[in-house]
């Protein structure tokens, strides 16, 4: 099994890749649009400005490379942090009141991203630090074997807001209810770290890797 960990800019690689490697399983970095399709699941890190994520993809061909991969060959796809973020169809960071959509993403689950503090958020921002979660039912087979109440590390200040509430998997509190984790199909994410989750996030990820999508 090849495990493409995609390298489109954005910082944050050596902890996924280190997670991984830590199932015995051998990630390969992925630096070129046009080398995913050599690997059997792809993992889409993000970090830090959707904003920016969003652009470093289009520049770099990997919009498109995505969409093949994903929607035209099934490939396996989990985004981390802001990499789920831009599953979404737009995010709203940066985005002026004369602009309603925002920054596209790549629109495999249908939403948008939004602030925390537009969502009814009171709390200090960004989100920071350790928090439960809780998974939808019927449970996905990604929260095999972790239960409800689980704590993973989160960091960001904008959430996901699904259009349809079937492809929320789980949430967190803080404030309001938080989307924690998404997936439609052969796509996965999670708003959280798993790796930098400790013994649940390496439990997730090889949740992921271990499914027969995989």
């Amino acid at each position: 099994m090849k495990v493409g960990v995609l390298d489109y800019g954005v910082g944050n690689l050596g902890s996924v890749l280190r997670a991984v490697e830590a199932l015995n399983v051998s990630p390969v970095l992925v630096d070129r649009a046009v080398d995913m399709h050599l690997n059997d699941c792809l993992i889409l890190p993000g970090v830090g400005n959707f904003v920016d994520c969003a652009r470093l993809l289009s520049q770099g061909g990997w919009m498109e490379a995505l969409r093949q991969e994903v929607l035209g060959y099934d490939r396996p796809l989990l985004g981390v942090c802001v990499g789920m973020q831009l599953l979404a169809d737009f995010g709203l960071e940066g985005a002026g009141p004369d602009d309603p959509q925002g920054t596209p993403g790549l629109g495999f689950i249908p939403g948008r991203v939004e602030h925390l503090s537009t969502l009814g958020c009171a709390l200090r921002l960004p989100h920071v630090g350790w928090n439960g979660i809780v998974s939808t039912t019927p449970r996905d087979s990604l929260f095999t074997d972790i239960p409800d109440g689980t704590d993973f590390y989160f960091v960001h200040s904008y959430a996901f807001v699904a259009k349809d509430p079937a492809d929320v998997l789980a949430t967190a509190d803080y404030g309001v209810p938080v989307t924690a984790a998404v997936r439609r199909g052969h796509v996965w994410g999670t708003q959280f770290h798993p790796e930098k989750s400790s013994r649940a996030g390496s439990r997730l990820l090889r949740n992921f890797l271990s499914g027969p999508q995989c």
